[in-house]
């Protein structure tokens, strides 16, 4: 891949197994520069290993995943991908400035950074609180804080609005916009539908599949729903009833699913 192609991320024939498990099997798809693409689907359908490929933290037995114009994981990218994981990867007795400082020297961020970063995640009255005295959502802000050092080309966001209100999800939301504004790219993983009307693009996944790669305009119009949670549900049955159509022997494991 090369920036004239358009694309952050380019995925070709991935192939991921664990233990006796395939969990994909050959994916293709392209992220596009500058745009929040999120991925959708519920719990278990293969969004965070699929987010470990593009980071290069995931053993893949197949395919090719290219970033920002090179293979994902190399030392090039160290700078230039951030990486929001689930769980917050931050020092509970240390505090937020603490930490943000430490991991700022780790990539050579400049000192401006911590303040910055820490402003517009909303954590400025909790600057020199302990990571272990702070709530489960303003923990997950500091990870996302940390991410958000050294202004990285591409963030790569695991469930970032997890656990957290309305008032502030809607307020982190904007943050992204804000970042994909100055040119950054965002991959977004979320299994809240409603989420997906705040992304350019959506790739909505399903045991392991992309059942759909659209916009949220594009979901709508095709399903004709008139919201996304109907919108995927739909997609779904769409999916299971291919599935069963596909592998008639699995039709009464494919109706459980669905929920019948």
């Amino acid at each position: 891949m090369n920036k004239s192609s358009g694309n952050a991320v380019e995925v070709r024939g991935l192939h991921v197994r664990r233990g006796t498990t395939e969990v994909f099997t050959s994916l293709d798809f392209d992220i596009p520069q500058g745009q929040i693409t999120g991925l959708m689907g519920p719990s278990g359908c293969g969004k965070t290993t699929l987010m470990r490929s593009i980071v290069g933290v995931q053993k893949v037995a197949g395919g090719t995943v290219t970033v920002l114009g090179a293979p994902a994981g190399t030392a090039v990218q160290r700078r230039r991908v951030a990486y929001d994981t689930q769980a917050a990867s931050v020092y509970g007795d240390l505090t937020i400035e603490q930490n943000l400082r430490y991991f700022a020297r780790i990539i050579g961020a400049p000192r401006s950074d911590v303040d910055r970063v820490i402003e517009q995640v909303g954590l400025s009255g909790q600057a020199r609180q302990t990571v272990d005295s702070l709530s489960g959502g303003q923990e997950s802000r500091v990870s996302l804080a940390v991410a958000m050092l050294g202004s990285p080309e591409l963030l790569v966001l695991d469930e970032p609005t997890v656990g957290l209100d309305p008032v502030l999800r809607a307020e982190l939301w904007e943050l992204f916009r804000g970042l994909s504004a100055t040119g950054a790219t965002i991959i977004v993983s979320s299994h809240v539908m409603d989420e997906a009307l705040r992304c350019d693009r959506l790739i909505l996944m399903r045991a392991g599949r992309i059942i759909a790669d659209t916009t949220p305009d594009g979901l709508l119009a095709e399903t004709g729903a008139t919201d996304p949670d109907a919108a995927f549900l739909t997609l779904i049955e769409r999916d299971v009833a291919g599935a069963a159509d596909r592998h008639p022997a699995s039709r009464r494991e494919a109706r459980e699913e669905a929920g019948e």
